[in-house]
Protein backbone atom coordinates (compact mmCIF):
# COMPACT_ATOMS: atom_id res chain seq x y z
CA UNK A 1 0.00 0.00 0.00
CA UNK A 2 1.55 3.31 -1.17
CA UNK A 3 1.75 6.46 1.40
CA UNK A 4 -1.07 8.26 -0.41
CA UNK A 5 -3.62 5.01 -0.27
CA UNK A 6 -2.99 4.73 3.17
CA UNK A 7 -6.39 3.85 5.25
CA UNK A 8 -6.57 6.27 7.90
CA UNK A 9 -7.12 4.00 11.55
CA UNK A 10 -10.78 4.71 11.54
CA UNK A 11 -10.88 3.20 8.28
CA UNK A 12 -9.07 0.57 9.04
CA UNK A 13 -11.43 -0.06 12.55
CA UNK A 14 -14.10 0.13 10.05
CA UNK A 15 -12.83 -3.12 8.24
CA UNK A 16 -11.56 -5.25 10.68
CA UNK A 17 -15.22 -4.63 12.21
CA UNK A 18 -17.05 -5.63 9.52
CA UNK A 19 -14.49 -8.49 9.07
CA UNK A 20 -15.22 -9.67 12.95
CA UNK A 21 -18.98 -9.16 11.76
CA UNK A 22 -19.40 -11.33 8.77
CA UNK A 23 -16.56 -14.11 10.31
CA UNK A 24 -19.63 -16.31 11.22
CA UNK A 25 -21.20 -16.23 7.81
CA UNK A 26 -17.84 -16.91 6.34
CA UNK A 27 -16.83 -19.50 8.32
CA UNK A 28 -20.54 -21.28 7.33
CA UNK A 29 -20.30 -20.49 4.06
CA UNK A 30 -16.88 -21.99 3.76
CA UNK A 31 -17.89 -25.23 5.41
CA UNK A 32 -14.65 -26.21 7.06
CA UNK A 33 -15.20 -28.69 10.18
CA UNK A 34 -13.17 -27.47 12.74
CA UNK A 35 -9.66 -29.47 14.15
CA UNK A 36 -10.43 -30.71 17.34
CA UNK A 37 -6.87 -30.62 18.38
CA UNK A 38 -5.55 -32.03 15.18
CA UNK A 39 -2.52 -30.14 13.41
CA UNK A 40 -2.68 -29.74 9.57
CA UNK A 41 0.15 -29.47 7.01
CA UNK A 42 1.37 -25.94 5.65
CA UNK A 43 -0.50 -27.03 2.19
CA UNK A 44 -3.87 -28.16 3.98
CA UNK A 45 -3.83 -24.61 5.53
CA UNK A 46 -2.99 -23.23 2.48
CA UNK A 47 -6.66 -25.00 0.94
CA UNK A 48 -8.57 -24.14 4.28
CA UNK A 49 -7.10 -20.46 3.73
CA UNK A 50 -8.18 -20.05 0.41
CA UNK A 51 -11.69 -21.51 1.13
CA UNK A 52 -11.86 -18.68 3.74
CA UNK A 53 -11.06 -16.15 1.20
CA UNK A 54 -13.35 -17.73 -1.24
CA UNK A 55 -15.95 -17.55 1.38
CA UNK A 56 -15.47 -14.31 2.76
CA UNK A 57 -15.64 -12.82 -0.73
CA UNK A 58 -19.14 -14.44 -0.83
CA UNK A 59 -20.15 -12.65 2.44
CA UNK A 60 -19.30 -9.40 1.66
CA UNK A 61 -20.84 -9.57 -1.92
CA UNK A 62 -24.04 -10.88 -0.01
CA UNK A 63 -23.96 -7.60 2.41
CA UNK A 64 -23.81 -5.50 -0.39
CA UNK A 65 -26.63 -6.79 -1.94
CA UNK A 66 -28.29 -6.92 0.73
CA UNK A 67 -27.94 -3.19 1.69
CA UNK A 68 -28.48 -1.89 -1.92
CA UNK A 69 -31.89 -3.51 -1.54
CA UNK A 70 -31.34 -6.06 -4.76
Amino acid sequence: MSDTTQATPNELQQKYRQFVDLLPLTIALAGLPTSEGRLYSEEQMEARLTSLRTANRLARGLLKEHLSGS
